[in-house]
């Protein structure tokens, strides 16, 4: 949508270019008869004076329209309350894995897509069978539960050996369930070296308005890739 309108204003500066050009040769041409030389030059600054505010008015009236907002720019927020974003180094064939777990949830990634509250969003493989350009997996909750929440990362596999450590991103975002704004909470990055690993990244409590207790912010590793039917166990029997 954005491309058709900015060559319109393209072709309008264009037709406003030529018509000055026009304007001063025609004025010029006229302005040659005239024997007062002073009475002359007035005409044509006046002349061209108009033609150019014509066309500065005319810039300045189109340039709403060179690039309005559209619906799929604001399409890009991941949806949900809670927000765990995982990044890695786009080049590299690596697949490294997102755990997260909600208050009284089970644990949620790759071979379990789907708790009570979150959802894992994106599997990324790394670049194999991954015709997108970024290394990302994230998980969203539906709503926001008072409790602990923990997040991890497992390296699954490497793409060299022997082994090049790899850095991962985490970021952790609240949007408030009241005014449906967004703020990024915990941002922390990981050198993962050992394939097979899992590590606990976060443990931080929130409650129900998405307001995070900072004191109860660590790194204490609890197990989640390996402990789903346990923890389902544990909700189910809580239910």
């Amino acid at each position: 949508m954005v491309k058709p309108k900015l060559q319109t204003l393209v072709n309008i500066i264009n037709f406003n270019l030529l018509i000055i050009m026009i304007n001063y040769f025609f004025w010029r041409k006229l302005l040659e008869n005239f024997n007062s030389t002073d009475e002359g030059d007035i005409v044509f600054r006046d002349v061209i004076l108009l033609a150019l505010t014509g066309f500065i008015s005319m810039v300045i009236l189109l340039l709403p329209f060179v690039n309005p907002p559209t619906e799929e720019e604001s399409a890009t927020t991941p949806p949900g309350n809670v927000i765990v974003e995982l990044f890695w180094d786009d080049k590299r064939d690596v697949d490294i894995d997102l755990w997260v777990q909600a208050p009284d949830d089970i644990p949620v990634g790759y071979s379990n897509k789907g708790g009570l509250f979150f959802n894992l969003l994106r599997d990324d493989l790394g670049i194999y069978k991954d015709n997108s350009p970024v290394n990302y997996e994230v998980s969203y909750s539906r709503g926001i539960s008072n409790g602990t929440y923990i997040a991890n990362l497992h390296l699954y596999r490497e793409d060299t050996s022997p082994f090049k450590p790899i850095i991962a991103e985490m970021l952790v975002s609240v949007v408030d369930p009241d005014t449906d704004k967004r703020k990024q909470i915990l941002k922390t990055s990981k050198k993962l070296e050992v394939i097979g690993e899992e590590i606990t990244v976060f443990q931080f409590k929130l409650d129900r308005k998405g307001n995070l207790d900072k004191n109860s912010i660590n790194n204490n590793y609890v197990m989640l890739r390996s402990g789903n039917k346990d923890a389902e166990e544990f909700a189910i029997d809580n239910e």
